[in-house]
């Protein structure tokens, strides 16, 4: 590719979790694209070797709180070494870590958030790059510098994979009705609500992909509704993509979820979605057009939309196909990655 900035990607992040696996394939899908980057994040084995595997550089940080002055003197020196055009932070703590810029240096520095963060942790940044429409309202409202502002969506590509998932090697029967989650465990994704609607629906098995604090809480509440025999807790999992082949429905159901790229994948597997009306997915999701949306917190309205789906072989097509069409216009891989080139080339340009 002709244009060729030198990128510095910084992340915090925790080990699992949407934003840390939306960081990573962004990363990975730039380096195919021919942009030369380097990452600072931290010692997460799992996110680390799949750098390797493209061959991208990285650095490791600890990411402390506010006594860790180690991280932003080691990133002074990165940035001296580099000498990055465009220093792209993901999230508020890897934001807060960056160090003042020297006037020797031309870089630019672009925050993308993911969230409603407070902008006081953004003193360094020229521009945002906002998630969702609603992020990009909450950031030029609030920010009395007023910086620029873009939208970018997440892409929400998952991995090719050449070996199916068989329900026999999960223990399910292949005539059960799947359901999938893909979150972490823990209170705003409601996955209580998914253990509670299956309970109402016979056959029908929840598959819990994911990790987090909740694990054990849910395995309790499955055993108390007597439905443990018909969920199975994954743990957190990289074959994305054979999981939404081979469930029947996916939930995305978070009590809170400023974005979220579950939706988009289940649109980019072409299967059926049902969402809560949290504000992320709402933004997006058409209620009987490319998925369902049910209330947040809603056992009955969970158990009536699965029911909905299970039942109508046209409304799942419909759905399918309607989703599939939003992905492949808004997010793709390439669509983004073309947006992500635009974006550097106007920050590049502005004095």
């Amino acid at each position: 590719m002709s244009f060729t900035p030198k990128i510095l990607q910084i992340m915090a992040g925790a080990r699992f979790g949407g934003a840390e696996t939306a960081f990573a394939d962004t990363c990975i899908a730039l380096a195919e694209a021919g942009f030369e980057q380097h990452i600072v994040t931290r010692n997460h084995p799992e996110r680390l070797s799949r750098f390797s595997r493209y061959n991208i550089p990285y650095t490791v940080l600890p990411f402390g709180g506010s006594i860790d002055f180690y991280t932003p003197l080691r990133l002074t020196h990165i940035i001296n070494a580099y000498q990055p055009d465009i220093v792209q932070s993901w999230m508020s703590r890897a934001s807060s870590k960056i160090p003042s810029k020297r006037k020797r240096y031309n870089y630019k520095v672009i925050s993308r958030l993911g969230n409603y963060y407070k902008l006081k942790n953004f003193k360094q940044t020229d521009a945002f790059l906002a998630i969702t429409p609603k992020i990009k309202d909450y950031i030029i409202s609030n920010d009395e510098h007023k910086r620029p502002v873009f939208f970018l969506p997440n892409f929400a590509e998952t991995e090719i994979h050449s070996v199916s998932i068989s329900r026999k090697e999960l223990d399910t029967p292949e005539d059960a009705l799947v359901c999938l989650t893909l979150a972490r465990y823990h209170d705003s994704k409601a996955l209580d609500v998914a253990i509670k609607a299956i309970k109402e629906i016979p056959h029908c098995y929840l598959w819990l992909a994911g990790e987090g604090p909740d694990r054990e809480k849910l395995i309790a509440l499955a055993k108390r509704e007597g439905v443990y025999e018909r969920c199975r807790f994954l743990g957190w999992r990289d074959d994305r993509a054979a999981l939404l082949q081979a469930c029947d429905i996916c939930l995305f159901i978070s009590r809170f979820e400023p974005f979220g790229t579950v939706f988009v994948q289940s649109w980019a597997q072409k299967t059926p979605v049902i969402v809560s009306d949290a504000d992320g997915p709402a933004q997006f999701v058409e209620d009987g057009e490319n998925g369902l949306v049910v209330p947040k917190n809603n056992v009955n309205a969970l158990v009536q939309a699965i029911n909905k789906l299970k039942k109508s072989k046209p409304l799942r097509e419909k759905l399918v196909q309607e989703g599939y069409n939003k992905y492949r216009n808004v997010f793709s891989k390439e669509s983004t990655i073309k947006a992500y080139t635009r974006l550097y080339q106007t920050i590049l340009e502005k004095e």
